[in-house]
């Protein structure tokens, strides 16, 4: 039987049928991305390489699948919308594949639909992952999870700064739990600057919202977006609340915690 392909635009939520499947999913690739695919029983996964970035943390999760097991590979963030795995099998490339990936056939430059059909040959070998350290932290009153998904209703009214990238799917996701401030990773914006689309979402809900430049904080790494993080873009509502292109996250964090009611 021929392995079933899923594509979806975010892996924090897979559905069953992702087990011994090849995976085409709109996240990044980094670590705990990688991890999502991975326990969900992916037969191989292709994300998004988020611009590489600071540390080349967008595409991290390449060397963590290969030690369990999961040919991953990524895609280049100028081919293709990150957040949208529809638009990455369409016309997405690839950037980065890491030895099992490559041992099956899948090469830089390759389109996803053949990286695809490259994947599906090989033998299922992904390991069931154990359970990551922890991904949720609070520093200096802000709360900072490696995933948007990570956020919760307890959330609400806080400075939440994630390692996600600022695209649709984490938009939506932040929107449920209205954080005072959410923050994330540009991850280089990419093709039709898909890396801060979640901005207008936020707006819209009446909620604001920056990213950070990929190459200033690591994608995954809720922490260095707050601690590392500049400022790339911002939406009406977090420039009102003074946030700047080319200021420091930790910074305009610390200037909302000081206006915050006692």
């Amino acid at each position: 039987m021929t392995p079933a392909l899923v594509v979806v635009p975010s892996v924090t939520k897979l559905p069953p049928e992702t087990r011994g499947a090849v995976l085409v999913g709109g996240s990044h690739g980094a670590v705990y991305a990688a991890y999502l695919s991975a326990l969900a029983g992916a037969r191989a996964a292709i994300h998004h390489d988020a611009g590489i970035g600071r540390d080349e943390a967008g595409v991290s999760g390449l060397d963590w699948a290969e030690r369990h097991g999961m040919a991953m590979a990524a895609v280049a963030t100028a081919t293709a919308r990150i957040g949208d795995g529809a638009d990455m099998l369409a016309r997405g490339r690839i950037s980065r594949a890491n030895p099992l990936a490559a041992g099956a056939g899948v090469a830089p430059g390759m389109t996803v639909a053949e990286a695809v059909e490259r994947l599906k040959a090989r033998p299922a070998t992904t390991r069931t992952p154990d359970k990551l350290d922890e991904t949720r932290f609070e520093v200096e009153g802000v709360v900072c999870v490696d995933s948007i998904s990570l956020a919760g209703p307890a959330d609400r009214g806080r400075i939440v700064a994630s390692g996600s990238h600022g695209g649709l799917p984490a938009g939506e996701t932040a929107a449920k739990y209205a954080p005072r401030l959410s923050l994330f990773n540009d991850a280089g914006f990419g093709a039709d600057r898909a890396g801060s689309a979640g901005l207008a979402v936020l707006q819209a809900a009446g909620l604001a919202g920056v990213t950070v430049q990929a190459m200033s904080a690591r994608i995954g790494d809720g922490r260095s977006t707050l601690t590392q993080g500049i400022v790339s873009d911002a939406n009406a509502l977090a420039i009102a609340l003074g946030a700047r292109i080319g200021g420091g996250a930790l910074e305009l964090a610390r200037r909302l915690a000081d206006k915050s009611p006692s």
